[in-house]
């Protein structure tokens, strides 16, 4: 989702940032000045937490900010974003990327909205066989 200057990536039901064949990955424009590929996530021939590469780049290529929304009951992927965050090389693309939870951004929404929130968290709480699978 494009909000003005801000990409917005939503990472609220699925179990992870999906993964990319590291040599599509390596093709993308940008790539090795925009991080230090040696140090992103992989898993043999796979880059994992590929969306996040992806909109780290479109970040980077449109000049605009990046936010990924994500559960706080699911630290693995805060992980994640940590992970590829610590590989961007310019400091003011890593200063335009950003995290921040469901349950922050609720905080200033009005009490009945929060409720109604707290309502279907509770219905679609992640399972930790969800995460494994």
């Amino acid at each position: 989702m494009n909000l003005c200057t801000l990409l917005v990536e939503s990472k609220l039901t699925e179990s992870d940032f999906q993964s990319q064949a590291a040599d599509l990955v390596g093709s993308y424009r940008d790539l090795h000045e925009v991080f230090e590929c040696r140090l992103l996530p992989r898993v043999r021939d796979q880059y994992t937490s590929y969306q996040l590469i992806r909109n780290v780049l479109a970040a980077h290529a449109l000049d605009l900010s990046f936010c990924v929304v994500l559960d706080a009951r699911r630290p693995d992927l805060v992980e994640s974003w940590y992970s590829v965050m610590r590989c961007v090389r310019n400091a003011t693309l890593r200063t335009r990327c950003q995290v921040l939870t469901w349950q922050e951004l609720s905080d200033g929404l009005s009490s009945e909205v929060r409720q109604f929130l707290k309502d279907k968290s509770m219905a679609l709480r992640p399972m930790a066989s969800d995460r494994e699978s």
